[in-house]
């Protein structure tokens, strides 16, 4: 039977269709959606509301042209072109079109940059990653299945191959890890021959084959998926996961005794499941641990990981650098893997007004991130009382956490060398950082002249 859209566009979609529609029959050329947009619409729900963007696919040589003449038709900014690909994409009111020549692509096994040639629509849909990827759609929203395949997966929500998966991940090994991504995004299943030829092939997800950066990216929109959990836990089971955060393998089989109820690897995939929706936290969440087999003791049979959010900070910031992550988030994470026990460890009794400012102190702009981790850290075992995390919170805000963590040296760097006649050192870091911990303790005022009374009464501060 028949599969057709209707309506064809979308909202706020149908200048461009019209344009795109209208600049083929004049120039004579077939243009057809295809990809994500189809797929998405036939899927509804969430994933239709979510579509930012369309890809036309152009049969013949012609896309860089169409792009052209529908920028030209809309009075929209040039197209943004890539001669090589024979490709083009062209913004407007926060959308995007990318245009496709239809082609066909051969690839070097050591390399990511193909071959391009000419070729049939058909030829340039079993190119292509996934057959719920090829649906065509034609301007009426008839939808074309050239891969005989395509509809059958989708409906049964399955992640499979327009080629033998080998062939297709040959040419581009991103597409394991893209299959396992959809797989988290989608909530579909693998194929089984997918999922076989990945484990396969797993050797292949590393440079120079396949950038750091394009794994981080996939890898990034995986931690993300609403199904993260499975993801991971696919990810492991075809061997792509250790190619990715090596340091996770050593968790894998170490227990934890007290409250845990999973191996250090376990527990980690679980708090990352457990996380917010959020990439900095669930990034923590699945690195939090990461420390703990190299600092293990047997103390009295029982295992031990005393210093593990150090050596665990340390580890984690290595390997979001190799993933070629921003500083700014691998800062991010590394404060948080380092400080990731404090929340826990928190007891609404023992502690004193001081000791909950200083935390807040050190979290900074990641505490919100912070006490969302430990409840993911908490939950993944069978700790009794995550309920103190929302104490703690409570806590906070009565103590102002905004104003703690405004809190600055009542004294400049300038006032400091003025006063005592020094040079610039590390002695000014010093002696803020201290001026700073005591106002955090409440042992001093954010007052000039309160500080200088306290420098003079404790002129240790000054020594070299």
């Amino acid at each position: 039977m028949p599969v057709r859209l209707d309506p064809p566009a979308l909202p706020g979609w149908e200048p461009a269709f019209a344009a795109v529609q209208e600049e083929a029959r004049k120039r004579g050329m077939r243009a057809l959606v295809v990809g994500g947009y189809v797929r998405d619409r036939l899927l509804g729900g969430d994933r239709e509301k979510q579509i930012r963007e369309v890809d036309i696919l152009v049969e013949g040589k012609g896309a860089i042209q169409m792009a052209t003449d529908v920028a030209t038709a809309m009075k929209l900014h040039p197209p943004v072109v890539f001669e090589r690909f024979g490709t083009a994409h062209l913004d407007f009111d926060h959308r995007a079109l990318e245009f496709v020549s239809s082609r066909v692509e051969t690839y070097d096994p050591s390399s990511r940059k193909p071959q391009v040639s000419p070729g049939t629509l058909k030829d340039d849909v079993m190119r292509r990653d996934f057959t719920v990827n090829t649906l065509l759609m034609d301007w009426d929203g008839s939808v074309l299945d050239l891969t005989g395949r395509g509809l059958a997966d989708l409906e049964s929500r399955r992640i499979a191959t327009p080629l033998e998966p080998k062939s297709t991940f040959d040419e581009d090994p991103l597409r394991m890890l893209r299959a396992i991504r959809f797989a988290a995004t989608l909530d579909f299943t693998l194929d089984p021959s997918v999922e076989a030829a990945i484990r396969e092939q797993s050797g292949r997800l590393q440079p120079p084959t396949v950038s750091m950066e394009r794994i981080r990216d996939e890898f990034s929109k995986l931690l993300v998926a609403a199904q993260v959990g499975r993801g991971l836990e696919l990810l492991d089971a075809t061997r792509l996961l250790v190619r990715i955060v090596p340091q996770l393998e050593a968790g894998k089989g170490m227990q934890q005794g007290g409250w845990h109820s999973h191996d250090v690897f376990g527990h980690a995939l679980l708090a990352a499941t457990l996380a917010p929706t959020d990439l900095t936290t669930r990034l923590a969440a699945l690195l939090h641990d990461v420390g703990k087999p190299a600092v293990h003791e047997l103390r009295e049979g029982k295992p031990t990981f005393i210093g593990h959010q150090e050596v665990g900070a340390v580890m984690a910031g290595a390997a979001l650098r190799h993933l070629r992550y921003p500083g700014e988030l691998v800062d991010a994470v590394t404060t948080l893997v380092r400080l990731h026990m404090r929340p826990i460890q928190y007891d609404p009794q023992g502690w004193e007004d001081k000791a909950v400012r200083r935390l807040v102190r050190d979290a900074g702009e990641q505490l919100d991130r912070l006490l969302a981790l430990a409840r993911a850290d908490m939950r993944a075992s069978h700790y009794p009382d995550v309920q103190k995390i929302d104490d703690l919170e409570a806590r906070i805000r009565r103590l102002d956490a905004d104003a703690i963590a405004a809190i600055r040296s009542p004294l400049t760097g300038e006032e400091l060398m003025k006063r005592f006649g020094r040079p610039p050192g590390p002695w000014i870091k010093r002696v803020k950082s201290a001026l700073e911990e005591a106002i955090v303790d409440g042992a001093l005022p954010s007052d000039p002249q309160a500080a200088w009374d306290y420098l003079e009464a404790h002129p240790e501060l000054l020594s070299a």
